[in-house]
């Protein structure tokens, strides 16, 4: 499996089907606009058989973070810091439910932010969990930020650590 950066002329964006309208019209309506305007970056999954169909994909961009709002040891570690890498969206077409596609989806969004990472300088991975998907991100280390329960974070050293990756 590997990702790629979503092609409008590729990839057939009205055939994807999470079962969450949201995910679904961002795909179909803005992800090449957001993408245009240097605002975020998709990338999908397609089917080995069938390229121009879309298994998954997920969309990164950057964001603020309130610090404040983290545990007092990573506040204090990371006081200057003013932002953090977001998997604003994660998503799996319905036809291929449990069959690995997010956890691949999300390990390979941490990689990219995670070689981002090495050139502009973040501590924290961030996401906000669509409700029923807070269990997914724990699996993988993320922990709930101390204000708001549906939105997750990840520091850059836990996510080098899990993928065995040298600072």
């Amino acid at each position: 499996m590997k990702t790629v950066p979503l092609d409008k002329d590729k990839h057939d964006r009205n055939t994807f089907d999470c079962g969450i309208e949201a995910l679904n019209n961002y795909l179909r309506l803005m992800a090449n606009q957001q993408a245009s305007k240097d605002n975020t970056r998709t990338f999908v999954l397609e089917d080995p058989n069938q390229p121009q169909r879309i298994r998954g994909y997920y969309t990164l961009t950057m964001t603020p973070v309130d610090f404040n709002a983290l545990p007092a040891k990573l506040q204090k570690k990371h006081h200057h810091a003013q932002s953090g890498g977001l998997i604003a969206r994660l998503a799996v077409d319905k036809r291929e439910a449990k069959q690995g596609c997010g956890a691949f989806l999300l390990i390979d969004a941490m990689q990219k932010l995670l070689t981002a990472s090495a050139i502009v300088a973040f501590p924290l991975i961030v996401v906000d969990a669509k409700d029923g998907a807070i269990a997914f991100y724990e699996k993988f280390g993320f922990t709930a930020f101390n204000d708001t329960p549906n939105k997750l974070f990840i520091t850059m050293a836990d996510v080098r650590n899990s993928l065995e990756v040298p600072p």
